[in-house]
């Protein structure tokens, strides 16, 4: 929820507190005074929590048999999916500030707070922190919750992890800047080709990358890591995996929210249109077109020759369109629009053959036949509004979805008898 301004009210003041020799003076308000966490003891928190329950959900990855879920800015609950009718909850990781994640062979990749760190996850049984980049990743604090303003942040003391409701007094200049600071989260996350529904083990291979959502921020070919970062990319070599090594950093464009990686391509989508870079080699991306549309947040997914990209109101990237784009990319330094379909408030969205699933918001999941991209919204084979849907991934004949109150799995084989398998429900905290 994005904070107000809001008219602050000064309690009785002499005048001479207002007039001072250092230019200086106080400012009494109710409003949200930051917690820190210490960078030392950020440092020291990668650990396995008994217990945690699965309460406010975030990005979702898949790799070997195992779903990975974020528990926003808390860490990352691992479930072992070997019987998608069952899933089993093997392990929490506590990583305060995660927000993406990203595997590589049995590395996974996650953000906290300013920092990238590396877990080995190979054992399920002893996960641990194996590498660290300090002060690499954008300064970023918790939304807040209410109306009132933020006090001033000092990066000094450490990361903020919440916010205390209070009554604060403040010394400032008599001539501050913007005295009612807005921060807003920023995430990353990963994205990634292939995984196998049908590897064993206790715990995630050595081989390949897994699989992200259409909201990815990380993004991994070859070894080479890549982090959205504002408006830049930023590329680290994992060749040695607990090692990641910062290799470049680039301005890509304003306003960067999602990355969908192709074995030849980088999509980027941004809050103004969708951006496409060559990775032939993933150490030179190198900007081939663009394609521009009306403000608006919008993952994108591509397939062959075809781009489906959701544009959504309601959010920090403002904008006044619900729409589906079907973009022609058969000449990748000239992307087309091809049509437009209008939707509730869509979200993340996955294509899989001639299926296309899209997280229509609380409108819930929508599945199409997409086979023919002018007809997509005369082909609705499903719709599940009871589901507040927010990101899926299709995989082989799973569809993983996550939404506000938990995760979904469906057996989509039979198109004509969809079949939910299974749920992870959302559940208080303790």
């Amino acid at each position: 929820m994005k904070a107000k301004i809001i008219p602050i009210v000064f309690f009785s003041i002499p005048l001479f507190f207002l007039i001072s020799c250092e230019d200086s003076t106080y400012r009494e308000y109710k409003g949200n005074e930051p917690i820190y966490m210490t960078y030392s003891d950020l440092r020291e928190s990668v650990q396995i929590k008994e217990d945690v329950p699965l309460s406010n959900p975030g990005k979702i990855y898949f790799k070997d048999n195992y779903i990975f879920i974020i528990e926003e800015l808390k860490g990352i609950h691992i479930f072992n999916n070997s019987d998608p009718s069952s899933p089993v909850k093997e392990a929490f990781i506590n990583v305060p500030g995660a927000v993406d994640m990203a595997i590589s062979g049995n590395t996974l990749y996650t953000d906290s707070y300013v920092d990238l760190v590396a877990v080995d996850v190979q054992d399920i049984n002893n996960i641990q922190e194996v590498g660290r980049v300090k002060d690499v990743l954008p300064y970023t604090v918790p939304p807040v919750e209410n109306d009132f303003p933020q006090a001033g942040v000092d990066k000094e003391k450490g990361v903020v992890v919440d916010w205390d409701l209070k009554k604060i007094r403040e010394r400032v200049t008599n001539n501050p800047p913007d005295i009612y600071p807005w921060y807003e989260l920023d995430g990353i996350k990963p994205m990634s080709y292939s995984a196998s529904l049908n590897s064993g083990g206790s715990g995630v291979s050595g081989g390949g990358v897994g699989i992200g959502g259409s909201m990815a921020r990380f993004g991994i070919k070859d070894n080479v890591l890549y982090l959205l970062d504002g408006s830049n990319i930023a590329l680290y070599d994992i060749s040695a995996k607990t090692d990641p090594g910062k290799l470049s950093e680039f301005y890509a464009g304003w306003g960067i929210e999602t990355m969908f990686l192709t074995e030849n391509n980088m999509f980027l989508g941004t809050t103004t249109g969708m951006l496409i870079f060559d990775i032939t080699n993933p150490h030179n991306p190198l900007s081939l077109s663009s394609y521009s549309h009306i403000r608006s947040c919008d993952p994108v997914v591509v397939d062959d020759t075809l781009a489906f990209v959701t544009l959504r109101t309601g959010t920090t990237c403002a904008g006044s369109l619900n729409q589906l784009d079907v973009i022609n990319i058969k000449n990748l330094n000239n992307p087309v629009l091809m049509t437009s379909y209008a939707l509730k408030n869509p979200h993340g969205l996955g294509k899989n053959g001639d299926l296309l699933f899209i997280c229509d918001g609380d409108a819930g999941l929508k599945i199409y036949n997409a086979s023919n991209p002018w007809l997509i919204s005369a082909n609705l084979i499903y719709s599940y509004p009871s589901i507040n849907a927010w990101d899926v991934i299709p995989i082989d004949d799973l569809l993983v979805l996550i939404g506000d109150d938990g995760l979904y799995q469906y057996d989509y084989s039979n198109i004509q008898n969809i079949t939910l398998l299974s749920t992870i429900a959302v559940e208080p905290q303790k």
